[in-house]
């Protein structure tokens, strides 16, 4: 199908476009919204190179869309589902981009240490983005932001949030038990929940840095203790430390 975003009756002529073949040079004649297309002479299929699917991350048909896309594409569809995560926090937050902010920084940092660690990176940014989602519901229920709270206001929000963006329920059902106790590590972790414990942290001991300094040899220490992972402690010595 095409895109239901694109209406014909508003292009413009550069819509249909000529694109060589990158097999055998012939040209082939694309349409705007065409994802691929063969060539007449020796048959090759190719990308349509004049095509941003940065739009999936934010369009309201972007599952449809996602659908037809070519074998060769299927392989942004993590990194389209990052961002329309990231899109759907900030629709949720609205104008409070104390928590937006945080939730940025947040999945910043979890995307350096998680690129680093073993982990599934579709997961760790999810939670990372929706990590603090139920801090309003917290205040408004309880009158606070306290993290037993958040724990316990975050995951059906989370939940809500993923299903409309039509996330697989594996996914899901570990971002919300992540959301969940995000604050309070197990005895025995996840490679996704440490990464993502580890980003939070940063975060935090980065806010309260700027609040008030405090001594590096006593960062170093908590650094050395409170991390769950290698590439998190890396990553807080170079935000907090500058080493």
């Amino acid at each position: 199908m095409k895109c239901p975003g694109q209406d014909s009756r508003f292009w413009k002529p550069d819509a249909i476009f000529e694109a060589k073949c990158p097999k055998c040079g012939h040209t082939v004649e694309f349409f705007k919204d065409d994802t691929a297309r063969n060539c007449s002479q020796c048959g090759h299929r190719f990308i349509n190179p004049n095509m941003d699917f940065g739009c999936a991350s934010y369009c309201e048909y972007a599952e449809q869309c996602l659908g037809t896309l070519p074998p060769e594409l299927l392989a942004q569809k993590e990194d389209l589902f990052k961002d329309r995560v990231a899109v759907a926090m900030k629709r949720y937050f609205k104008m409070d981009f104390k928590r937006i902010g945080h939730a940025m920084r947040v999945a910043r940092y979890a995307e350096h240490i998680g690129k680093k660690e073993t982990g599934n990176l579709a997961v760790i940014l999810a939670a990372a983005y929706l990590h603090d989602i139920g801090i309003h519901e917290a205040e408004r229920k309880h009158g606070s932001t306290a993290s037993k709270y958040q724990e316990t206001e975050g995951p059906p929000i989370a939940k809500s949030i993923l299903n409309k963006l039509a996330a697989k329920d594996e996914l899901i059902e570990e971002v919300c038990d992540i959301i969940g106790h995000h604050h309070h590590p197990r005895a025995e972790e996840t490679p996704n929940f440490k990464v993502l414990y580890d980003a939070d942290l940063i975060a935090n001991l980065d806010e309260k840095q700027k609040e008030k300094a405090s001594d590096p040899d006593r960062l170093e220490e908590v650094i050395e203790t409170a991390f769950l992972t290698k590439s998190g402690r890396e990553e807080a010595r170079k935000v907090l430390i500058g080493a």
